[in-house]
């Protein structure tokens, strides 16, 4: 079984309750790279890669430099609502942990929702 913490997503989104995650058209963020069924060579995703393949983070949540990335602002634009979301994810998550996080978004109806 994965472990619960890979199912968030690097950017803080959680998969377990993502439409497109649960229709089976993504295949998530982490799931399958330890265990080598992925290659994270053949990813496509910039924020994965500096993430997860140079930085060897877990959720971009361990970088400093999160709340003003160049990399996840061309993802979602600043200003969005989808990149308010991912920044306060993030930030929740570094201030209260992936175990934290994990239990308020397992309610969730989409890949994010509120925090309190």
């Amino acid at each position: 079984m994965e472990d619960p913490k890979n199912y968030i997503s690097c950017c803080g989104f959680y998969c377990k309750t993502c439409k497109v995650f649960n229709s089976n058209l993504c295949k998530g963020c982490l799931l399958g790279y330890q265990t080598k069924e992925r290659d994270i060579n053949k990813a496509k995703c910039k924020i994965k890669l500096c993430c997860y393949q140079e930085n060897k983070y877990s959720t971009c949540a361990e970088c400093n430099e999160f709340s003003n990335c160049k990399i996840i602002a061309s993802r979602f634009k600043p200003g969005t609502y989808q990149h308010k979301k991912c920044i306060q994810n993030l930030e929740f998550i570094r201030s209260n942990n992936t175990k934290n996080f994990i239990k308020i978004a397992k309610n969730w109806k989409n890949h994010y929702g509120k925090l309190k």
